[in-house]
């Protein structure tokens, strides 16, 4: 399936683009965690285009450190519902993270079952 019958058939929710490039959109988080919380979007469902898109998300969040917008930053997807997928097109979440954002992030995603975070 390919991004723009996803967008039109009101699959894929997002609409604030921030960059649209040859194979990936980035769009900004409709219900973001955190400022800069963006959407890493394969304009088509292979598993290439989604590796692009975790790989493109990754760059941006050094970027983001490297230029002082964040601290650290998670990179992550919910595959499935059972993982708390509720867009069921592949998106990748660029999660900017700051010092003090939570009282203790030791366990970083360990957090999506926060009673196993702490080990």
């Amino acid at each position: 399936m390919k991004l723009e019958e996803a967008l039109f058939a009101k699959i894929a929710p997002w609409t604030d683009v921030i960059v649209d490039l040859d194979d990936v959109v980035v769009f900004k988080d409709k219900y973001p965690v955190t400022e800069g919380h963006w959407l890493f979007v394969p304009k088509e469902d292979t598993r290439l285009l989604q590796t692009q898109a975790l790989i493109m998300a990754h760059d941006y969040g050094t970027k983001m450190v490297q230029s002082g917008d964040c601290d650290a930053f998670n990179v992550g997807m919910n595959c499935g519902i059972a993982a708390g997928q509720t867009v069921m097109y592949p998106h990748v979440h660029l999660i900017p993270r700051r010092r003090g954002d939570m009282n203790d992030p030791a366990g970083g995603v360990r957090h999506v079952i926060p009673e196993k975070a702490k080990y």
